[in-house]
């Protein structure tokens, strides 16, 4: 009877070491993270967005503090049209990193694109002062102030955007018949 014990007692602390185990090895939950990540940008390239985000989803259920799959699965929500749900998440990857310049710009543009246009403006001259040079930024302000009914402003930073090398802002300036 006590023989069985002993068996049963030494089963036991098998399972359990080789379940700690398990999860202290590196194929545990960060590389399932990783894997998870990799799948998203996967189904992100091949334009299915609606499975990035769900593997984005799953890469941050393995690890809440994956920036990239945040920064990722706001770009798919934008892309689809779900901003506030993109604003979420690129406010988490500013939580988290607060000079991400990416971030703040995809934000600014979220946010104009739900008529939040303070909060749009606000993002973006957060970028530019970071970065006077970034055209996205320039390019994006030229959106806000143009549905803010401001063409002169609009215009002029769709000038600075293209001064800055944007080769698509000489089309929107002809477009919106800046001079």
């Amino acid at each position: 009877m006590l023989l069985r014990y002993i068996v049963l007692l030494l089963l036991c602390v098998a399972v359990v070491t080789h379940g700690l185990a398990q999860y202290s090895s590196t194929d545990g939950p960060a590389e399932d993270a990783a894997s998870l990540y990799g799948q998203g940008e996967q189904a992100y390239r091949r334009g299915d967005h609606e499975a990035a985000v769900l593997h984005f989803t799953n890469a941050l259920q393995a690890d809440p503090e994956h920036i990239n799959a945040y920064l990722h699965r706001g770009f798919c929500y934008s892309i689809l049209k779900r901003y506030t749900e993109a604003i979420a998440d690129l406010t988490a990857v500013i939580q988290r990193e607060p000079a991400h310049m990416l971030a703040y710009t995809s934000r600014g543009s979220a946010y104009h694109r739900t008529g939040q246009h303070e909060a749009a403006m606000a993002d973006l001259d957060r970028v530019l002062a970071m970065d006077a040079r970034n055209e996205e930024a320039w390019n994006n302000k030229g959106w806000v102030h143009k549905s803010q009914g401001d063409m002169p402003a609009a215009c002029k930073a769709w000038r600075t955007s293209q001064r800055m090398g944007n080769g698509e802002a000489k089309i929107i300036l002809q477009n919106n018949r800046c001079k």
